[in-house]
Parts: C-alpha cells; sequence; structure tokens
C-alpha cells in the first residue's frame, strides 16, 4: 500500500517541519555525554556505574510492578470491548502485509539481541543457575531453569512494554490524528497546549536521548560480534580497527537504506532477516540435537507458563537481590529505555489494524519465534555441553558473542553458517539503524509520518558516531549502563502513559457495547491474521434470515402495549 493511504491519518495541514529546537538540544545534549565518556572515561564509569547500583537497590519494586502491570493491561484491552476500535478511521486497511509487519516488528524489536544473547543467555543460566531456582550447576534442573528465565526476559513481559507504548502512539497517530511522537499521546492529559508545547517537547526529549544510546549500545554490540566471527571463521584478529570498519561499512549501507525509503529499504532488509534467521535455525535444528529440541519444546513452554507468576512478582527481599538486579530488573530497564523507539516504530507501521488484532500479533507472535528460537539454538548449545560434544563453558567466558560462532563451529559446515548468521547480524544491524533514524526523525519533526531524509541520515549517523566513539574508548560497557538509567524517568512517563491511553479508550464510540463477547473479537482477529485459507469465518447469520427484523444488526421496537 502506497504513503497515499495514510492520508486519512495526517494531521490537517501540510507535514510538519523538523522542530529545529528539538534536534538542536537533542544534538548537543548527545554529543555532550559522548565527549564526557570518551575524555573523562573514568569518572564516566564511575557517576553511571554508582547510579545504576542506587536505582537497582532502591526501585527494583518499581520495575518489577510496572512490568506486571503493561502485561496485564495489554491482556485486558485485548480481550475487552476495546479490542475492536481500528488505528485509523473505521474503514482503514494495514498499510502492510501480515507478513512485511511481523518482519518489521521483530526486526526493530529484538533483532540484534536475539543474535547476541539466544545461545549465551540459557548457556550462562544453565552454567550458573539463578539463585530462586535451587538448581545445581550443568543439571536437567537448570537447563530448565535457564530457559524458563531466557523466555522470561526476552518473550511476553518485553514485548507487553512495547506494545502499550506503540499501541498509545499509534491509537494517538492514527485514530486521533496528532502526529507519531510521544507527546501525542498525553493529550488527555496535558492538553493540547501543553503537549505541543515545552512540557511535551521535554517528553520527545527524553525519547530522542533514550533511543540514541539504546540503538547505539546495540550497534556497538552487533559489531562486536561481526568482528568475533570474522575472528573464528577467516582468522582476521579481533582489534577496534575492524570494529571501527564494520561500523562504517554497515553504516554506508544504513544511509542508502534510508535514501530508499520504509516501503523498501526496512520493509525488504527486515523480511530477508526473518528468512535468513528460520534457514539458519532449521539448518541447526535438522542437524543438531532434533529429538532433544522437540522434547525442550513443550516442557520448556510449560515450565515457563507454570513459574511465570513466581518469576514475575519476584524482588530482591527474600532472594539474591544482585542477581535480580544483573538480570531480571536490568532487561526491565533495558526494555524500558527502548520503549520509545520500538514503540514509536511499530505504531507507525500499525495503521489500519484493530487494536485487538495489534495486541495479539506484538504479543504472540514474536514471543513464540523467540521461543523457538532459544528453544533450538540455547537448547542445541545446552545439549552439545552436557553430552561433551563441545565445551562450550570456556567459550561463554570469553563474551555472549564468541557462544553463538562456537555452537555454530561444533556442528557440520560450521564456516558456512557462521558467515549467514555474521550476514544476519549485518543486516539487523541496518534494519536497527534504519528503523531507530526513522522514529528520531519522527520525534524531532512535529510527529511527521515522512521526516525528511536529511534528518533521518543524520540522526543514524549520529548514532554510528556514538558507538563508534565508544567503542574507541572503550566505554561501551559505561553507555548501556548509562542508557538504563533513562529508564528510571521513563517508567513513570509509561505509567502515565496507561492512564492516558485508558482515558480515551473509554470515550472512544468504536469499541462499541459493553456486551460484545470477547472470544468473538479473538477469532475475528486470529482470522485477519491467518487469513481465510486457514481459519474461515463462519457466518454471523442465517442467510434465508438476513432480511428478518428480528436478525438485523438494530432489532425494531416492540410493539406497543395495548392499553386494557
Amino acid at each position: 500500500m502506497s504513503a497515499d493511504s495514510l492520508e486519512d491519518a495526517r494531521p490537517e495541514g501540510p507535514e510538519p517541519a523538523p522542530d529545529l529546537a528539538i534536534v538542536t538540544i537533542g544534538v548537543i545534549a548527545v554529543l555532550a555525554v559522548v565527549a564526557w565518556a570518551a575524555l573523562g572515561k573514568h569518572s564516566f564509569d564511575t557517576a553511571s556505574s554508582t547510579a545504576l547500583a542506587w536505582v537497582l537497590a532502591n526501585f527494583a519494586w518499581l520495575f518489577v510492578i510496572a512490568a506486571d502491570v503493561f502485561l496485564v493491561l495489554c491482556v485486558v484491552l485485548a480481550i475487552s470491548r476495546f479490542g475492536r476500535i481500528r488505528l485509523g478511521s473505521d474503514d482503514s486497511e494495514p498499510e502492510f502485509t501480515n507478513l512485511a509487519w511481523i518482519a518489521m516488528m521483530f526486526s526493530a524489536g529484538m533483532g540484534i539481541g536475539l543474535m547476541f544473547y539466544g545461545v549465551g543467555e540459557p548457556l550462562t543460566h544453565y552454567l550458573h543457575p539463578p539463585p530462586a531456582s535451587g538448581a545445581a550447576p550443568g543439571t536437567g534442573a537448570a537447563a530448565q531453569a535457564a530457559l524458563d528465565y531466557s523466555f522470561f526476559h526476552w518473550t511476553l513481559t518485553p514485548w507487553a512494554i512495547y506494545g502499550i507504548a506503540g499501541l498509545a502512539l499509534a491509537y494517538a497517530t492514527f485514530r486521533k490524528r496528532r502526529g507519531n511522537r510521544l507527546s501525542a499521546a498525553f493529550v488527555p492529559l496535558m492538553g493540547e497546549e501543553r503537549a505541543g508545547g515545552w512540557p511535551g517537547k521535554a517528553i520527545d526529549l527524553l525519547a530522542v536521548f533514550a533511543t540514541v544510546f539504546g540503538t547505539a549500545t546495540s550497534l556497538g554490540l552487533g559489531a562486536l560480534q561481526v568482528a568475533e566471527g570474522l575472528h573464528i571463521t577467516a582468522g582476521i584478529e579481533d582489534s577496534t580497527g575492524v570494529e571501527l570498519i564494520i561500523i562504517g561499512s554497515l553504516s554506508a549501507a544504513f544511509v542508502l537504506s534510508a535514501f530508499s525509503g520504509l516501503h523498501k529499504g526496512v520493509k525488504w532488509l527486515s523480511t530477508i532477516n526473518i528468512v535468513l534467521a528460520a534457514a539458519l535455525m532449521l539448518f541447526v535444528f535438522v542437524l543438531g540435537p532434533t529429538v532433544y529440541v522437540l522434547d525442550v519444546i513443550p516442557a520448556s513452554v510449560g515450565s515457563y507458563l507454570h513459574e511465570l507468576l513466581p518469576m514475575a512478582t519476584r524482588t530482591g527481599a527474600f532472594t539474591d537481590s544482585s542477581w535480580l538486579g544483573a538480570w531480571t530488573i536490568f532487561y526491565w530497564a533495558w526494555w524500558l529505555s527502548w520503549a520509545p523507539f520500538v514503540g514509536t516504530f511499530i505504531a507507525r507501521i500499525s495503521h489500519g489494524r484493530t487494536i485487538r488484532e495489534f495486541l495479539i500479533g506484538v504479543l504472540l507472535v514474536p514471543s513464540g519465534a523467540t521461543v523457538v528460537w532459544f528453544c533450538v539454538m540455547g537448547g542445541t548449545a545446552i545439549r552439545l555441553d552436557s553430552t561433551g560434544a563441545a565445551d562450550l563453558a570456556v567459550k561463554v567466558k570469553d563474551g555472549a558473542e564468541a557462544s553463538l560462532f562456537a555452537m555454530l563451529d561444533a556442528l557440520p559446515l560450521g564456516t558456512v553458517t557462521s558467515y549467514v548468521a555474521m550476514a544476519l547480524v549485518m543486516t539487523y544491524f541496518v534494519t536497527s539503524a534504519d528503523s531507530a533514524s526513522l522514529v528520531m526523525g519522527s520525534l524531532t519533526s512535529r510527529g511527521s509520518l515522512n521526516p525528511p531524509t536529511w534528518l533521518v541520515v543524520t540522526w543514524g549517523v549520529l548514532m554510528a558516531a556514538v558507538a563508534a566513539v565508544l567503542l574507541v574508548a572503550g566505554g561501551l560497557k559505561s553507555l548501556q549502563t548509562a542508557t538504563i538509567l533513562v529508564a528510571l524517568p521513563f517508567v513513570i512517563v509509561m505509567m502515565l502513559l496507561c492512564w492516558a491511553l485508558v482515558k480515551e479508550l473509554r470515550e472512544d464510540p468504536g469499541a462499541g457495547p459493553a456486551r460484545h463477547h470477547a472470544l468473538h473479537g479473538m477469532r475475528d482477529a486470529v482470522t485477519a491474521m491467518v487469513g481465510d485459507a486457514v481459519t474461515e469465518r463462519a457466518p454471523t447469520r442465517h442467510p434465508r434470515l438476513a432480511d428478518s427484523p428480528r436478525h438485523n444488526r438494530e432489532d425494531p421496537p416492540p410493539p406497543p402495549t395495548p392499553e386494557p
């Protein structure tokens, strides 16, 4: 569908121009932090580490409660009458096909992360089990706990965080036609004037700040993993120079993708990502411990669902708070810091979908794919180590980026699959930079759905420069810590976002009467997702009775009661 189909979603008037005040302040603030990290590395490390320790020690409970609220609210909205509201006018149709929509959503949300941690995290938990699990290292119980916590950290809860942010933005953008910026979702609480003034600009700046540093960290991780892959497969020594060449080359590819636009560059690269990832996973599944993986999938999913409530409500009160802070709370803060970027991007590509279809797609489809990915990749690594086929315990000490290639090297055609994995990381690098740059272009262009290309490229180059400078300065870990700190104020913003969204949905006539049965809406959404070829909707009324008044949508008034 062309961009012309979005005319009903555009704000009245011409396309918004860039907000030079937000652009200038954002660029200066980013450059100031990068200069501090590069020139005063020791003080930057000390300040960020101290601040992070303080946040984790005093606000772990807030992150736990907020993450649970987001997940519960997503489920409630999906099954309620509000699920029938369309993100656009009542007759809007989806802008992208289901495959393209899911591919872009998945690539923006977790692409590089799954490549980096898909093997490393389950293997780490297997060798060093979470304290609350009570499992001994290297046992079956440890393997089960490893997958439980990997699912917990990467499936429903993080996608619920993204889902709330994306839904609020898509509703404000396409239903209310206010523009694709975070401040537009706060109009019910702040009013039009304050949301468009400096209070709203402060919210957008916070989102820009989180997006720049969150994405730059991800790009740095991607460069590290590609460099490690080149070292293992081609014998190229890993060095800062190699990592900078990787960042420069992939940034050039991003610029080409940005000039091609959302409907070409991001769309097609995201689809290629899905195909390559599926091919790599299928290869590992077929040539790896196939029967073991088939056993792991149902067993681990059942265990995760059984342990979801205890894991979702666990704080440091009765267990090792240091482990919780290093893993679960760290992840929740990480996903929150990414919520402005991923939420804004998901909102941008979700025009024309109903809220129920949106939430089912955002929650279940990426979560299901992530479960299979962890079972195949992480399960294979655990099996290879437990049977002695490969000593992955040694490799995981070198970092999460080394564990993927070590696992692939233990299987047939290890060199070929390692090159495929590197290509996959590269394409995820480009799509992540492209998606994040588009988001920041919208946030700094008063919510424009099609921000100027020069502005999109400028933000992308700045992100790549941030990653490059911090790799040279050795401050990537400090940058990651600083990104987490953005999540503390943003968790408050997200809670207020929930309030604003629910307040506005309750007044939307598109929700229909409260007596509408939720299961009917769930069936309609599933039908829309998988297509009529798989699930055919049953007719809601008999064709012969279609014209009968008693079967019409609105029943006629009852006959007058005869007077005695």
